[in-house]
Order: structure tokens, then sequence, then C-alpha cells
């Protein structure tokens, strides 16, 4: 068994040590959320953990780890007697964002269930992370069908495996812990909220401190065992403090002034539910045991409120996680009502320096203001009207950039789908062959038998029961009965926005409805599970803002900062949009993609820029790329150019009046393929 490199060894990080060690503590405190750039020690962090948690009392040759004292009455493979048992490590078991779903929640055996009648049960990982750490690291990369029985076990502290009529219930109460890069998209509001404490780890900037973590990972990687030795009598400390604070805990007084706090806070930061007053609470306790005090601070309820908050007030996904101190402090201040300090104890912080765990290196970096340089607003100027341009009718392209401009507020969308049936990755939008949704038919399985269509296995096995010897009433059922039930429900797609950014776009209240537009259907995809890529075309050329990602808010964030001005290369957008699309196809040919191109329709530059339009639209077609033109065209004149570019597409053209889905404009229709003739959606 590899050795784990040391906790007290990771350099700074202060809050995720603090996090986790308040985790160790008080498991009700109900786990941590990490959220940091790649390579800021978060896995290294968490695996680390392990070694200090207390061992745990478990009933000898039970796999769902009972406790002797209080077993479960429903386990598995009890009944068990009370009385003692065995100690073992806590575990910290790590769940791969790859997992299947029997591999989480356990198999059952069908066939040896319908049979023999025998209730044959494989145990996975909800029963192994029992009373210990379950660890997912890219947590939100996690597949949803994965994620909705996480919610599940977590919410009632077992977990149910059913498969037709068969079913086995067993405990899960386990420390969900999870890490995660922002940059690849964020958690579902359910799951984040199951998290107690969130906190942001990022990079020193410091030389000396990313020297002295350089320099205790090679001496680790040379000899983990030499350096784990040298870092034990730490490790040995930091765990006998985590044992008495665990004594300490039931002691710790939380007094009506911090509760009065805790309360006024989250009502302040109009947070939803009560989850986070309780969560608060738990942490603001633990804090002062941490410290080694029996009553609680109005600084254990600042620190909790700095830890449990911060994911719980984002009011949409495109809000940054995080906590205006100053308006914190002002609600601390003006709701504390007295001092809960009590007279026999001079050091309010108590043994061991305060929340804070050892300090061993000079203070990590904080998080401090992002500095932005803004150009004065200009004075809004009417929309020319259109005039005639070289090669293409309407109105001149502007030849100098201007200052991005603010989006206009998103509002709800009309649902726009691939048509067909896919096999892509689960999510909210296309008609797709599931492992979860309705029941469509039947098929032989493919390997391990996962959803059994148990009319289909009856209907097969029948025939066959007077030459298979059938005396009794149970049906004889052998494996080329089973049969697989086959599903139907919807999938995420790759929807790559093709946004013209040219002069012609570029009058700033037409800019700020587009980009609200834009914000909106980005709102939509992150509601949907879909991955989207961001491309620009102005001037002379097309860039890819975003490569195809699944974080919906670094689209948001690009799109946001977009300028405008030059020219409409229209075909150049278009033809890096038909790049971009073929490396996707090779990467993850499952996932079809859905294109979206925001124009007027008007090309510009360059020696017959209508023709080069044409011809690269006519590319998706033939590709059968699922396409939707939203037409950005205003003004008393329209010419339909948007209309006619959906044509070339084989797609669909919609207003920006028609995106809205309270519109009176018609009802959901599916985007066109490149077989279907272009129509307005009405």
């Amino acid at each position: 068994m590899s050795t784990p490199y040391p906790f007290t060894a990771v350099v700074g990080q202060d809050d995720l040590r603090l996090a986790l060690l308040l985790n160790a503590v008080s498991p009700a405190v109900g786990g941590v959320l990490v959220r940091g750039e790649k390579g800021t020690a978060k896995s290294t962090a968490v695996r680390a953990l392990s070694a200090l948690l207390p061992e745990v009392e478990v009933v000898v040759g039970c796999r769902f780890s009972c406790a002797p004292g209080a077993p479960d009455p429903v386990c598995p493979d009890g009944p068990h007697e009370t009385g003692p048992g065995s100690s073992r490590p806590a575990r910290v078991v790590e769940l791969p964002v790859g997992a299947s779903e029997d591999r989480l929640v356990g198999a059952l055996d069908i066939e040896r269930a319908l049979a023999e009648g025998v209730k044959a049960f494989e145990p996975g990982l909800l029963a192994d992370a029992n009373r210990g750490v379950l660890y997912v690291d890219e947590v939100n990369l996690l597949h949803d069908h994965l994620v909705d029985l996480l919610l599940d076990a977590a919410a009632m502290g077992s977990s149910y495996v059913e498969r037709e009529g068969v079913s086995v219930r067993h405990a899960a109460r386990f420390l969900l812990v999870g890490t995660m890069n922002p940059e690849e998209g964020e958690l579902r509001p359910q799951l984040l909220d199951r998290f107690g404490l969130t906190v942001e780890v990022a990079a020193s900037r410091e030389p000396d401190l990313r020297v002295e973590v350089v320099r205790r990972r090679l001496a680790y990687d040379d000899d983990p065992a030499a350096f784990a030795a040298r870092w034990a009598d730490e490790e040995n400390a930091l765990r006998a403090r985590i044992v008495a604070a665990r004594a300490l805990l039931p002691e710790v007084r939380l007094g009506d002034a911090a509760l009065r706090q805790i309360a006024a806070t989250c009502a302040a930061f109009e947070v939803d539910g009560m989850r986070a007053d309780i969560v608060m609470a738990r942490t603001a306790t633990t804090l002062a045991a941490w410290a080694g005090r029996t009553v609680v601070l109005a600084e254990d309820v600042r620190q909790a409120a700095l830890l449990a908050l911060p994911h719980r007030r984002r009011r949409n996904p495109f809000d940054a996680p995080g906590l205006d101190e100053e308006r914190l402090d002002d609600t601390l201040e003006e709701f504390g009502g007295g001092d809960d300090t009590p007279e026999d104890d001079p050091d309010p912080d108590g043994p061991g320096g305060g929340g804070q765990p050892p300090q061993d290196g000079p203070e990590g970096p904080q998080d401090g203001p992002v500095e932005t340089a803004e150009e004065p607003a200009r004075p809004e100027e009417p929309e020319a009207p259109a005039q005639p341009e070289e090669g293409q009718g309407g109105r001149p392209a502007g030849s100098g950039e201007q200052s991005a401009v603010r989006a206009a507020e998103p509002f709800r969308t009309k649902m726009l789908s691939v048509p067909g049936l896919g096999e892509g990755a689960a999510g909210r939008r296309s008609r797709a062959r599931t492992d979860h949704g309705r029941t469509t038919g039947s098929r032989r399985p493919r390997g391990a038998l996962t959803k059994l269509h148990l009319a289909a296995t009856v209907q097969a096995a029948a025939p066959h029961q007077r030459a298979r010897g059938r005396s009794g009433r149970g049906l004889v059922v052998r494996r080329d009965d089973l049969r697989q039930a086959t599903r139907e429900g919807r999938e995420g797609n790759l929807v790559l926005f093709v946004v013209d950014a040219s002069g012609s776009m570029a009058a700033r209240q037409r800019m700020s409805a587009v980009k609200g537009a834009v914000l909106s259907l980005l709102l939509d995809a992150y509601q949907r599970r879909d991955k989207v890529g961001l491309i620009t075309f102005r001037g002379k050329d097309a860039t890819v803002a975003l490569p195809p990602t699944s974080s919906v808010d670094a689209a948001a964030v690009r799109l946001e900062s977009l300028p405008t001005g030059g020219r409409t290369p229209l075909s150049a957008g278009l033809l890096k949009a038909h790049d971009v699309l073929r490396v996707e196809r090779m990467r993850d040919p499952a996932r079809r993609p859905l294109l979206v191109v925001v124009t007027d329709g008007r090309a510009t530059g360059g020696p017959d820029p209508v023709a080069l339009g044409t011809r690269a639209a006519r590319l998706h077609a033939a590709d059968g790329t699922a396409s939707v033109v939203v037409d950005c065209e205003s003004g008393p004149v329209r010419l339909g150019l948007a209309g006619a570019l959906a044509g070339e597409l084989g797609g669909t053209a919609v207003t920006l009046d028609e995106l809205r889905a309270d519109s009176i404009a018609g009802l959901v229709r599916d985007v066109q393929g490149a077989s279907g003739a272009h129509r307005r959606v009405a």
C-alpha cells in the first residue's frame, strides 16, 4: 500500500485544511466542496485526511460497516447481535467520474433472483463509504444519474437498489467531499447545497512559498516513507487534537447571541431554505471545540459564515461564489447583542491558537479584487439607416472597434433540440437512448444485465418450460431468456455559438439585446447539461473565444467582454465552426452538435463575400449539422438575409422576439437538420 502524503506537510491552503479538519471533528458539518484551479493540492489534501481520522468500531464480517452497539436492523448481512466488534481505520472511498450506477449503489444478480429466489447482492461504493468519507474528484463532471443517486443517499442516509420488484436497502451515512475546477463547469444547485462548507483554493504567487511546495513534493516522490516519517510527530499531534475536539464538542454552548447572529447573517445574504442556518450553527460549534473553548464567539460565527455561505448565495449560474465581508461584519456587529466569552477564560482563542490549523509556512495568498480597465460609457447614437455596400445590400460596416457593452437581462428561451434519436451523454435537450427514462422496448443484453425487461424475459422463457422439465410453480429462466430494457430519455448536446461581432451589429442597444439573447441561451444550455463553445467573427477573421467546454459560465464571461466593430467575415465564422465541429466529432462522436448562428445575415469584406458565406453554410448542411439562425436584423427596412442563411444551412431562423418562451409567436419546434427546408418558427 502506498504511503499517503502527510496532511501537515501541505503548504499553505489554510482554509482548505481547516474545512477538512472541522469535518474530521464533526461529520455533522456536512462535508466540503473544494473549488480551485488545477495543481493546487486539492486531491492531495483530501487523500491525506484519511490518516488523521479516528478508527471506527464495526461488526466483524459486516460488509456495510454496522456499528456493534447499534447495528442496522435491515442490514443485508444481518441480523447482527449487539456485542463487541473490531476496530479498523476510517475509509476514504473515491468515486470515479465515469463509474457505473451498479458500481456506486451495488448490483443484484437478477438471473439468480428469478431462477433461484436468492437476493445475491454485491455492495457498491456507497456501502464501502458508510461511516466514512466519500470523495469525488472532479465532482462537477459527474453524470446526472449518479448525482441523483448521491442526493438520495445523502438525504436519507441509506441506499436502495431496486430491480424489477427485487430490492435491497442498506445504511449509507458518509461525509461527502468533492473537488472541482470551476473552468470545467459548475455543479447543480441541489448537489451544491448538499456540501456543508466550500473553500476556494489558488496557487500562491509568493516565490518562497512555491519553492517550499516544490521542495517537499520532490522529497516525497524520492522516498515517501522517509518523508512521512519526518512529519510523524506533527501528524500525531494533529490526530490527538482532533480526538480532543471530538470529546469537547458535546460540551460547547451555542448562546442566544451567537444564534441570533447566525440567523441574521443568513437572512441578510438571502440564502435559500434553512440548511445554511443549521450548517453555520454546527460549524461555529465545531470551531469553538477546535479552539478548545466551550462557548461559541462572534469570531466563530464569522468564520462559519465564510465557509458555509458563499456557495449558497448564488442567484443564477453566472454568479461567482463569494461573500461581501464588509457587509458580513456590519451584520455581526448589528446583531451582536452581548458577549458570550466566559469570565474564567482569559484567552478567547483557547489552546491551539484559535480556529486555524497549525501553520508551517508563510501565509497563503488572499483573494483580492480584480482590477479592470473600462472605457467611459459613450453616449448612444441612433442606428444609421441602411445603405448599399459593395457586393451586398445593407448598411456599411464600421471600421473602428467599439468598447464592450453589457448584456441585457436574460430571459427564458424556447427549447431548441436536435432532431432524431441520439445516444449521447445524459442531459435535458434532445431525444436519445439512455439508461434512464421511459421504456420503449427490449433487446438481448450486451454484457452484464442492468435494466431487466420483465415481460419480454417471461415471454422469451415461456415457450421452453416443458422442454426444460418445469414441474413446480417457479419459472425456469436461462441466460438466453434475459432481455435488457431499452429506454428513451434526453441527452445533452454540444451547442456551438457563432456570434457576429462586426460593425453591422455594433449599435449599443442592439448589441446589448444580442448579448442578452446569447446569455439566455447559455443559461438554457446550463440547465440542459450541454457543452458549449463560442466563436466570434469580425474584421477579417473569426476567433474561437471559448473551445467546447462544460463551463457555461466561462462562456458568459467571454461574451460579456466581447468588443464589436469592423467588417463582417461571415464565411470565416462558419468555416471556423466547421473545423471545431470536425474535431469534436472525433473526440466525442456520440455527442450531437447544435449550431447557433447569431447574426443579421450580412456578409462583407473580400471578393464576393455572399458567395463565400453560402458555400461555408452548405458545408454544415452536407454534414447534417442541426442549426438555428438567431436573426438580429432591426430597423424599418429588413432584407431577410438571416432567413436566407438559415435556408443554406438547412436549419431554422428565429428572431430575437420569437426566441422568448413567452412569445406569442408560437410553439416549441425542433431545429431542422440538413434535410429540412428552411422555415420560420411561428
